[in-house]
């Protein structure tokens, strides 16, 4: 059974009408109910629970993360933050959607300002397919197309990615990376573009379909890295070689230090 959490703001579904008629369990439990059942277990949690949803022991219990986030990046706590990076170097499967490109962990999981230009007028977005065999792309048409979305333009601030999974055309003319893997430690990351919150988009059966391929997609099944940002130092006594130490150094043999 893959462990599913969906982390959701929950800020807009209280704060507009329209997403609350659009969403009215929120953006969070419609893309958990989405992804749940065939081997996957989903539960949905929000920011303004205790340490946002993402206790310690939350994560740990977590196979892969799905993220969306919009209004209030600049609230989610550091310390939360740094928590989930290092749960994907240490091997736990993360999924950002939407605006969550412009969140504090895909950014600082990616190390660049992650920008691109964006226009709010309701057209549509035409999805394409860059790899038919791709898993994440299992049991989808070529294309498909989103009656109403927010354009997203190139170019987008991200690394240069692992495998570019989805292209957008928007009707406006832009084209985008809408969809893109990563490798981040141990952790296999994804983006997907679609999902703003005044459209129905995590009601279409295609979108559903992507997240739920790309849950699939990220889940490690491997035991996970215990302290993946550690940097020890081997004693001379442990190299493989025999080895005679020589030169001027600051550390001791086996003494921790920075690195």
């Amino acid at each position: 059974m893959i462990r599913a959490t969906i982390w959701g703001e929950n800020v807009h579904e209280k704060e507009s009408d329209i997403v609350a008629e659009i969403y009215p369990n929120g953006m969070h439990n419609c893309i958990a109910d989405a992804v749940r059942g065939d081997g996957i277990e989903a539960t949905a949690v929000t920011m303004d629970q205790p340490e946002h949803g993402l206790t310690e022991a939350r994560l740990a219990e977590t196979d892969v993360l799905v993220w969306w986030g919009h209004k209030a990046h600049g609230e989610v706590d550091d310390r939360v933050v740094e928590r989930v990076s290092e749960a994907v170097w240490s091997g736990m499967g993360a999924i950002f959607l939407h605006s969550a490109h412009f969140s504090k962990p895909f950014k600082r999981l990616m190390g660049t300002p992650c920008n691109l230009s964006w226009r709010e007028a309701g057209e549509r977005e035409r999805l394409w397919l860059t790899s038919r065999n791709h898993p994440i792309a299992a049991g989808l048409p070529d294309s498909f197309e989103l009656e109403y979305e927010e354009m997203y333009g190139e170019p987008f601030g991200i690394p240069e990615p692992q495998e570019t999974v989805f292209i957008s055309w928007f009707q406006g003319g832009e084209v985008f990376r809408s969809g893109v893997t990563y490798k981040r430690g141990a952790g296999n990351v994804f983006y997907f573009r679609p999902g703003h919150e005044t459209y129905p988009t995590y009601h279409d059966a295609n979108v559903q379909t992507v997240i739920r391929n790309a849950v699939r997609w990220a889940y490690n099944p491997a035991a996970r890295i215990a302290q993946p940002t550690h940097a020890p130092n081997v004693p001379v006594g442990n190299a493989l070689e025999p080895l005679e130490e020589r030169g001027p150094k600051l550390h001791k043999s086996g003494e921790e230090g920075y690195r």
